[in-house]
């Protein structure tokens, strides 16, 4: 703070330089003057000038130390009292500013409510048609054109879900019921949710779980797992996806392996970025860069780590790694 002020008030040191040199010039100039006198007038000055500016140091700098370690939010009530007529400005520009962002964001975030409450309204509206359509695929004699209009509605009906999670993760915290799940139950649940597009694909499953008890939220471990699954299934052809559970370091893994064409190395890092799909396949115009994002947004919430491994033409490997109990007071406040 001090070698700033003293930039600030440079000019004050300039001038104080400024008049000695002057002073000494006029001495110079006229041998009438004699030199102990300036010598004491300089000294003097210095100890006034000096003593002046660690006053003023102490005094312009306090509002300006309180505003640096304030913290960056909207509380008005932090903004210290200003005792200049600048700093009056300052907080007067401040606090106006701060009153028209809160407003300006007030508005903004009731339009967003109102934005999500609409789509989430249209969502459910579409679910209705989508299921009535469902019915009528099922009916269809013809098993190569169900198994085709049942694969779009797939397509359809997943991307539905997405969005619907998309918009309740920002407020996920108030959804969640955190309880002993049956993680055997929702793995063949979404199983069953993706069988005709894995028969059509040549998909088979392989569940082996040690461990099928977990403490979580059921509907948004559902939501994780179906991201998973459905991108395994996505990138595999003619293969098996083995799913298994263990015990390691006193946390229950869930492993979920698929044999599909793999992640290059260089996009691993970033497959749970929002919007990425690869560098590689640039023509994966199936790919929409949404569902490990959402899956990791998902799990944060449920203090679950999600780790992936992969090798190109050799699969994926995803590992869900559930939180110790305890873990658990900062989600359900126990």
């Amino acid at each position: 703070m001090f070698k700033r002020y003293m930039k600030e008030r440079m000019s004050w040191i300039l001038l104080f330089i400024f008049l000695q040199i002057l002073a000494a010039l006029i001495i110079y100039i006229d041998s009438a003057i004699s030199l102990k006198p300036f010598l004491y007038y300089s000294f003097l000055s210095l100890i006034i000038f000096l003593g002046f500016f660690m006053i003023r140091f102490q005094k312009e700098t306090k509002f300006y130390k309180a505003m640096e370690e304030r913290k960056d939010n909207l509380d008005l009530t932090s903004i210290p009292e200003p005792e200049s007529p600048f700093e009056e400005i300052v907080e007067s520009c401040m606090v106006r500013q701060t009153e028209s962002f809160k407003k300006e964001y007030t508005q903004n975030r009731i339009l967003l409510e109102q934005e999500k409450d609409d789509l989430l309204s249209w969502i459910h509206e579409v679910k209705t048609p989508l299921t009535a359509m469902h019915l009528m695929i099922d009916r269809l004699e013809d098993h190569q054109i169900r198994a085709s209009l049942t694969y779009e509605w797939l397509r359809i009906h997943l991307l539905l879900d997405q969005q619907l999670h998309q918009k309740r993760i920002p407020f996920m915290e108030n959804d969640l019921y955190i309880e002993k799940t049956n993680v055997e139950e929702i793995i063949f649940s979404e199983i069953r949710s993706l069988q005709t597009w894995c028969i059509q694909k040549g998909i088979g499953f392989g569940v082996e779980l040690a461990e099928t008890k977990v403490l979580t939220d059921a509907k948004w471990l559902s939501f994780i797992i179906r991201q998973i699954l459905t991108n395994a299934v996505k990138y595999s052809e003619e293969s098996d996806i083995l799913i298994s559970s263990y015990i390691r370091d006193n946390r229950t893994i869930l492993q979920i392996q698929d044999f599909g064409r793999g992640i290059n190395q260089k996009d691993l890092p970033r497959i749970f970025e929002k919007g990425f799909t690869s560098t590689v396949n640039h023509r994966d115009k199936a790919a929409t860069g949404m569902g490990l994002y959402l899956a990791k947004k998902a799990s944060e919430h449920l203090k679950i780590q999600i780790l992936a491994e992969s090798e190109p033409g050799n699969g994926t490997t995803v590992l869900l790694i559930f939180p110790k109990r305890n873990e658990f007071v900062s989600i359900t406040g126990m």
